[in-house]
């Protein structure tokens, strides 16, 4: 897991396109063209080449192994994963920043939930039953939630889209949120 604490990081970051284009090749370790990438996020393939290229300048991807055509760039994660972590002593600029960047993936990940909820009766019912939009209080110290989190990392890492080179019959992509802020302030 990778910690983004560089302003000009979240800045790039901060895109609808480019949150889902990094987590879309973090989840595929072989990497992918612009032009595949571009129907993930409904772009142009050189609208997603612009955005793709934004992502490398920061660092969050590079260009992969040709796949033998060398017009065709491909690119991956150079993560794995992130979080997202000014120093408690940041500035303006940098809290904004990271606000940016907060706001954008819970956007983001509130319209995977609705998404869901929209299509989830007319899927199939074992996903269904499956699926969860709940919440759990948790009484904790700072350090018990730490241990906690890595229990929880620990326990997901097997099922990681990129660790599964040959998912059983049935698996599917899902997003696995999980948020554990204090609300007694």
């Amino acid at each position: 897991m990778t910690t983004i604490s560089d302003p000009a990081v979240m800045r790039a970051l901060a895109h609808p396109a480019r949150l889902a284009l990094l987590e879309y090749l973090a989840n595929h370790r072989d990497g992918a063209t612009a032009t595949q990438c571009a129907t993930v996020v409904g772009l142009s393939p050189s609208a997603t080449s612009y955005h793709l290229r934004a992502l490398a300048k920061v660092g969050l991807i590079q260009e992969g192994p040709s796949r033998g055509d060398a017009r065709e760039r491909v690119w991956r994660a150079t993560h794995e994963g992130y979080d997202v972590r000014n120093a408690p002593d940041a500035g303006a600029a940098e809290v904004a920043a990271e606000t940016a960047l907060v706001e954008t993936f819970l956007a983001r990940q509130n319209e995977k939930v609705r998404r869901f909820v929209a299509l989830a009766r007319s899927g199939p019912r074992e996903w269904y039953d499956a699926a969860i939009v709940g919440d759990r209080t948790l009484e904790v110290t700072a350090p018990e939630l730490t241990k906690l989190m890595a229990q929880i990392d620990e326990l997901v890492e097997p099922f990681k889209a990129r660790n599964r080179a040959e998912p059983p019959l049935g698996a599917r992509m899902v997003s696995f949120q999980l948020r554990a802020v204090p609300v007694d302030e």
